[in-house]
């Protein structure tokens, strides 16, 4: 069956939601399998370790920036048509939001995805500080915290009305950033290879990068042949996850793409742990005491919708269109990270969550 055929069975809007449902999945049981996580790549970093954390977390990032680009060049995507380059960012609320989420990723021992994630394996931790994010994130977009977003965003924001290609600013071909990518990519397999990573896991890793551009390529698919206008996106898990709980509270909210993904990760990440016999009730015994894992997923909520994405969202999805306000982002919860952690004294594990 072609998309054209499949967009007339089902229509539009669900077409969208089953994509997101696909790349969910994918996302899902690839990010289980492989520990994918940014703030536990951020602690090993910081406190001066480059170990298997760090080498995951980067050959995701390339693989992203490979598949991506490489659609591109090949002509099944365009960036210039994925809705977070369409329309203004905000270079303020990329430094303060990034801040503020790289905190809270310390603080909840995991970002909004590997909460996600966790949670679909039995982490109530995980469970509850993703709820409070959700919430959070829900309010920031459209409730009592709007307006202080909307105040932050509007200190300084991108000119000409839409974000920043990085590559077309600094005036190099488009092959660039597939050269970028690999190059990265090169790194992250030296890394692994000191670090002894199998090559399973490695595998699983790319599988996060790839389902970012699975995304990209299956929305500007559906957008070439829907009748009403269908936005290009990916993997994000700030906006999808008020947009879902929204769902779920309101009978008029309609399927889109965003309804597809947070179950698909969950669902994804829940047969990948049942199938390794990984899942497991787990409480709030850990390192993480629950006032802190509850002020780090609000910090997120707010913190990665002012930012205009999540770890994911931002962090890769973003970046790996080069969108520029995503790259200052990602820096700086790369900073608001490391920063928590060594105020923290470095005393919480890099295991994530």
């Amino acid at each position: 069956m072609d998309l054209v055929s499949l967009v007339d069975r089902l229509g539009e809007s669900p077409t969208a939601a089953l994509f997101g449902l696909i790349t969910g999945v994918v996302f899902g049981i690839a990010a289980q399998r492989s520990r994918f996580c940014l703030r536990a790549a951020v602690v090993e970093f910081a406190r001066g370790e480059m170990k298997d954390k760090v080498a995951v977390w980067l050959l995701t990032f390339s693989t992203a920036l490979v598949w991506v680009q490489g659609a591109q060049l090949l002509g099944v995507f365009d960036a210039s048509n994925a809705r977070m380059m369409a329309v203004p960012g905000s270079w303020s609320g990329a430094i303060i939001g990034g801040l503020m989420f790289g905190a809270g990723m310390v603080l909840a021992n995991g970002c909004s995805g590997r909460l996600l994630v966790m949670a679909a394996t039995g982490n109530l931790r995980s469970v509850i500080s993703g709820l409070i994010f959700a919430v959070v994130a829900q309010m920031s977009l459209g409730g009592l915290l709007a307006p202080w977003r909307d105040r932050i965003a509007a200190l300084w924001v991108t000119s000409g009305g839409r974000n920043m290609d990085l590559l077309a600013a600094a005036h190099l071909p488009r092959e660039a950033g597939l050269v970028i990518g690999l190059a990265i990519a090169v790194l992250a397999l030296e890394l692994s290879r000191r670090n002894r990573i199998g090559a399973r896991r490695l595998v699983f890793a790319s599988g996060v990068g790839f389902a970012v551009a699975l995304g990209w390529v299956l929305t500007y698919a559906l957008s070439n042949v829907a009748f009403d206008p269908v936005q290009v996106e990916s993997a994000t898990f700030t906006g999808p996850s008020a947009h879902t709980l929204m769902f779920f509270l309101d009978r008029n909210a309609v399927l889109e793409f965003d309804i597809g993904l947070v179950p698909g990760v969950f669902l994804g990440a829940f047969l990948a742990a049942a199938w390794s016999r990984e899942l497991k009730v787990q409480g709030f015994d850990g390192p993480t005491p629950l006032r802190n894992a509850m002020f780090g997923a609000a910090l997120m909520g707010f913190g990665g919708m002012l930012a205009g994405g999540c770890a994911i969202g931002a962090g890769v999805t973003g970046g790996s269109i080069f969108m520029g306000t995503a790259w200052l982002a990602l820096f700086c919860m790369w900073i608001g990270g490391m920063t928590t952690d060594l105020l923290m004294g470095g005393r919480r594990s890099c295991a994530p969550a």
